[in-house]
């Protein structure tokens, strides 16, 4: 009997613990996630491609092209080139990476998944880290997120896709 009233009791607290727990996270339209300073921050943000709600308020991603504001294509001079959008089983996932020569210097995540919180929350913390990753390995041969397995194979792909852009 004393079992019995002593696995109640834990029973009871345990499930107000997990009541008690309140999720954080913004809603609002998804900011471009970047991993440079200004050198590649232009303040769009891209929702979800597919979704009908919030259509009016997408902006379009930008179009590849081998050279961006940046100018011509040679050593030392700095220019932005827009991957392909890659469909993931949660959305869109489309990097746009910025070079100084031949080395990267920013990578800005354009589109990706923003469907509902849990997208935002992920794709909040796994791809600052996909940025730094980038950075450092200056290729898109970088480690998936842990729990992120689907957006990290979208940007490996973008970002792969935008460097065979800029001969790379």
């Amino acid at each position: 009997m004393r079992r019995a009233v002593v696995s109640t009791a834990a029973t009871a607290a345990g499930v107000v613990l997990l009541l008690s727990l309140k999720p954080h996270g913004a809603a609002g339209p998804a900011p471009v996630i970047s991993s440079g300073g200004a050198a590649g921050s232009d303040g769009s943000a891209s929702g979800s491609a597919g979704s009908a709600a919030g259509a009016s308020d997408a902006t379009p991603a930008p179009s590849a092209s081998p050279t961006g504001a940046g100018g011509t294509d040679g050593a030392g001079t700095v220019r932005k080139v827009t991957g392909d959008a890659v469909n993931t089983r949660y959305g869109p996932v489309q990097v746009a990476v910025t070079l100084s020569g031949s080395r990267i210097t920013a990578v800005d995540v354009v589109e990706y998944p923003t469907e509902d919180r849990r997208d935002r929350e992920i794709n909040g913390s796994a791809l600052p880290l996909l940025n730094q990753e980038a950075l450092a390995a200056q290729s898109a041969h970088v480690d998936v997120v842990s729990g992120a397995t689907f957006t990290s194979d979208g940007y490996v792909r973008s970002l792969q896709s935008a460097l065979d852009r800029a001969g790379r």
